[in-house]
């Protein structure tokens, strides 16, 4: 909604007592406060793998974790100067966290986006490129099948209860999370545009999987995998902040977009 974002959970709330018969003026009045409540958007990043998780690991032993994260506090940094969204961060050092924590922690805190940084490995070395994912329960590609069950330790089967009512709650459920995809697809495209005109890209580089940190049905989400650790050449462009931060300000400039589009 232009001037802002409306939190989610009070919309759906809403639209619960409205199909459970409250008056429309009632659900007006509720809406005109929401919107006095309104918010920057809050934005959760999350640095893949951590701990005793490596995630991938490249030619010459670079583990995925320690490439996400330094490219996630570069993110968080561009936007906080913004000073237009707020930023959380699901891990600020080498942290372990279980998939279901990590979507758990962005919903704890309603967040308005949620984008989760990634370093793939490909079977094939001469591979490289970056790549975005958003949600499907049916791979796009094998690969994507493939990379979506290496990364996925845990699920989170999520949903939406604001109603004593089963198909209210079903009927809510299904708009959340159709609402909720339309806008993951949208961001993706955004990140793939952005990213394009300053990295190399995967071929078919809006990909969908079925990714365990992309499953929270109320919050906009994707995941990027900003190249290939499998690449040696790659490899070592990751390796380097001069490069991860133009992997940063193009993530930033695609945010900043998405927001934009949307009316935010």
């Amino acid at each position: 909604m232009p001037g802002g974002t409306i939190d989610r959970r009070r919309f759906n709330r809403l639209l619960a007592a409205l199909l459970a018969g409250a008056s429309l003026s009632g659900v007006h009045r509720a809406l005109a406060a929401t919107a006095a409540q309104r918010k920057l958007p809050l934005i959760v990043l999350d640095a893949g793998h951590g701990g005793i998780d490596p995630g991938a690991i490249g030619v010459i032993g670079t583990y995925e974790k320690n490439i996400a994260l330094p490219t996630v506090l570069e993110l968080a940094r561009r936007l906080e100067a913004t000073r237009r969204f707020r930023v959380q961060l699901t891990r600020r050092d080498d942290e372990f966290i279980p998939l279901a924590g990590r979507v758990a922690r962005a919903r704890a805190v309603n967040a308005d986006l949620f984008l989760s940084v990634h370093a793939d490995a490909l079977p094939r070395r001469t591979e490289r490129g970056a790549s975005v994912y958003t949600l499907s329960e049916k791979a796009s590609d094998r690969e994507a099948a493939l990379l979506a069950a290496s990364e996925n330790r845990a699920d989170l089967v999520a949903g939406i209860k604001m109603s004593r009512d089963p198909e209210v709650n079903g009927i809510l459920f299904d708009l959340a999370r159709r609402q909720t995809n339309n806008l993951s697809i949208r961001f993706a495209q955004d990140v793939v545009g952005e990213l394009g005109r300053h990295v190399t890209m995967l071929t078919n580089s809006h990909r969908s999987a079925g990714f365990a940190v992309l499953k929270a049905p109320d919050i906009p989400s994707a995941l990027v995998e900003i190249g290939c650790l499998s690449n040696r050449t790659e490899e070592r462009d990751l390796r380097q902040p001069p490069y991860r931060a133009v992997v940063a300000r193009s993530l930033a400039r695609s945010i900043g977009h998405y927001f934009d589009t949307i009316g935010a």
